[in-house]
């Protein structure tokens, strides 16, 4: 039994040397592919960037002219009437578009024409207008038409705490404050502008303003006092101010 596995044994190194061959490395198989492709990469790629003219203003929007709705509550009616002119003077003349009030769908339309250069006016304009809408003096309002880093944001009192009844009435009561004392303040540290329209909270300013303006008023409704409140924004707003 001994002898015939070594016969065995050796036989099969005997076939091994003879028929199989050294293999290569993968890696060398690899670098050489490698090479290869950045060969052929630098051979394909051109000397000279392509130079493409400017496009207009016309070409950007496609031939046609856009179109944005912005709805009218029953409420604003008269104070749209009353401070027309003052809308209707920033979006003809500064931006260039086309704007009109619908009375049968009671909307405000704003459109682009021919006169119109900037591709971003009519997101202005309809920022400017629903702002207004939503009950921001016209002065305020336009601040969105002559800056780009202001941003409007909506939220509701239940969306903090749900609250109901009384509880609900004197969440927004603290956050107006004696005679709007309390908002107003916040305002001014803050630098932003802030409108209470039932249970709805407008705010109006930059994106780091509007986050110190929310968390007060998130702490107002939640319960904290407003000395607290003024305590902690005044805080955060020198730190702000130091940080720039």
């Amino acid at each position: 039994m001994d002898s015939i596995t070594n016969t065995a044994a050796d036989g099969a190194v005997a076939v091994d040397n003879d028929s199989f061959e050294k293999v290569k490395s993968k890696k060398t198989q690899k670098r050489k592919r490698d090479a290869g492709e950045i060969e052929m990469d630098t051979d394909t790629v051109a000397h000279k960037r392509p130079q493409f003219p400017p496009i207009s203003g016309d070409q950007l929007r496609g031939g046609a002219d856009e179109m944005r709705k912005v709805p009218v509550p029953a409420h604003r009616y008269t104070p749209l009437k009353e401070n027309w002119m003052k809308i209707f003077t920033p979006i003809v003349e500064n931006l260039q578009l086309q704007v009109r009030f619908n009375l049968k769908s009671r909307n405000v339309e704003i459109k682009t024409c021919k006169e119109t250069q900037d591709i971003g006016a009519l997101t202005k304009a309809a920022d400017f207008v629903k702002a207004f809408i939503l009950g921001f003096q016209v002065e305020d309002a336009l601040a969105l038409i002559r800056l780009d880093e202001l941003f409007l944001e909506t939220f509701d009192v239940t969306d903090v705490k749900p609250l109901k009844g009384d509880h609900l009435s004197r969440a927004v009561g603290r956050i107006a404050g004696k005679g709007g004392k309390t908002k107003f303040t916040i305002e001014n540290v803050t630098k932003t502008r802030i409108v209470l329209a039932d249970t709805k909270i407008h705010i109006l300013g930059s994106f780091q303003n509007i986050k110190m303006a929310r968390t007060a008023i998130c702490n107002l409704i939640l319960g904290s006092p407003p000395s607290k409140v003024y305590g902690n924004i005044r805080a955060v707003a020198s730190r702000a101010a130091e940080r720039f």
